[in-house]
């Protein structure tokens, strides 16, 4: 199923194909005085004002082309990763491209020479798209994009190629007469090329490296994922196996209360089974992750506290909506409560040593929608954190980071979603947002 597109996304990708066709007009030849420099050379032709003008074309030759080039980029991996279809990923930036090397043409007097070193790139880009099969981001392709575009800019300064499509442009057409001119086609070769292997010899390197480290987290991810699925299946397969004593339990409970004839006996029987009957319940709700049921919004906290503070002298305070025995909600007791004692440790995590630390469960009203959170005043969360912590595997304890991941899980299965709210030095709140129960129109306080 195609995901929806990210605007912001697009956007970029757009603004950065902008870029680089209005480029040209404000930042040209004068701007880093290569107008100057040719001028001179003109006049008094030397080997190291050649070097130079030579370095200072390829690095304006690799601004101008990149914009376009990671625009590109950007957009065809957005654009084939949200429609899932690979071949888009390729397809557009060998179509952009091209394209906008024409529209510059129309408005510049020194054209852009869409030459060997522009058909080696797009060579590039559907060869890293093979080797990084989807496991490189957009950021990872665009650092070894920088590497490989300024290593091939390289070969339009190399004499020898100019035959094979290399350097056709005015300035690279001027350079290599220059150097032969002066006697310096040896030299000015074997600079281009110094400094085109180093950069395309780094960019290997580095799309080598980025692959590895991306593998050995998909590894990492995958033994997380293996080890969660092989913890659950033994929880669910002891669970399962505690349903048959409790029926005999129950059985034998009320065999004894037929026999006896004290009526507080007889109280204690039925207790007894109400209580059965209450396990039973949590244990087809362990067993059977979609069995819901209508819940109260305070049996539901005050579960969640049973389940995490009973039998510790740790606190937490809490925040509830007036009436919260009226608010019901439509869930898995036990596996929402499991989020919210996720939610809660890593709080307690978060102001461990700290003489003021403080956890608050809080609930919200909002519309429609219930609003579950846990808040700590630790020391919060910088933006990449909170980006990185719904990651299988990412944890900023010594934990299996596994817990915020479960969090998401169970709200996507409550058909509703996950949010957080952290600042560096004041704490961090996550929410749980679920859709209000049948008594929506009661009007609560706060």
């Amino acid at each position: 199923m195609a995901k929806t597109f990210n605007t912001r996304v697009i956007g970029m990708g757009l603004a950065l194909i902008f870029l680089g066709v209005s480029m040209p007009h404000w930042f040209s030849l004068k701007h880093i005085g290569l107008n100057v420099l040719i001028k001179n050379m003109e006049q008094n032709p030397n080997g190291n004002s050649l070097l130079v003008i030579a370095f200072l074309l390829v690095t304006l030759n690799t601004i101008h082309a990149l914009p376009l080039y990671l625009g590109a980029f950007l957009l065809g991996d957005h654009i084939g990763e949200r429609l899932q279809q690979n071949w888009l990923k390729i397809t557009i930036p060998l179509s952009v491209i091209p394209l906008t090397y024409a529209i510059i043409n129309l408005s510049i007097e020194v054209k852009r020479n869409f030459g060997g070193p522009a058909l080696i790139l797009l060579l590039s880009i559907i060869l890293l798209q093979r080797l990084s099969k989807g496991r490189l981001n957009p950021l990872m392709k665009s650092l070894v994009l920088v590497q490989v575009l300024f290593g091939v800019q390289w070969l339009d300064e190399i004499p020898f190629l100019t035959t094979y499509g290399f350097g056709h442009g005015a300035i690279s057409t001027k350079i290599k007469q220059w150097a032969v001119q002066i006697g310096f086609v040896q030299s000015l070769s074997l600079y281009s090329l110094a400094l085109c292997s180093i950069f395309l010899i780094n960019a290997v390197i580095l799309t080598g490296y980025l692959v590895r480290w991306r593998i050995s987290q998909d590894l990492h991810r995958i033994k997380l994922e293996a080890l969660e699925d092989r913890s659950s299946k033994e929880v669910l397969n002891l669970v399962h196996d505690l349903k048959t004593p409790l029926t005999s339990i129950e059985g034998l409970i009320s065999l004894i209360e037929l026999r006896i004839q004290d009526g507080k006996n007889k109280d204690y029987c039925r207790n007894i089974s109400a209580s059965i009957r209450s396990m039973s319940e949590m244990i087809s709700e362990i067993l059977y992750e979609s069995r819901k049921s209508w819940c109260s919004l305070k049996d539901l906290i005050d579960y969640v506290c049973a389940s995490r503070l009973s039998g510790t002298n740790t606190n937490v305070d809490i925040e509830l909506p007036n009436k919260p025995e009226n608010i019901q909600i439509w869930i898995n007791k036990i596996r929402l409560t499991r989020a919210l004692v996720n939610l809660i440790n890593n709080a307690f995590d978060a102001v461990e040593g700290q003489a003021d630390g403080k956890v608050t469960i809080q609930v919200k009203v909002h519309g429609e929608q219930i609003w579950l959170g846990v808040s700590d005043n630790g020391g919060g969360m910088t933006a990449e954190e909170q980006k990185k912590i719904w990651q299988a595997g990412y944890s900023t304890k010594q934990h299996l980071g596994i817990g915020l991941p479960f969090v998401q899980q169970v709200a996507e299965a409550h058909e509703g979603t996950v949010s957080i709210e952290s600042r560096m030095g004041k704490g961090t709140t996550i929410w749980i947002h679920l859709l209000r129960g049948d008594n929506g129109n009661e009007n609560f306080g706060y």
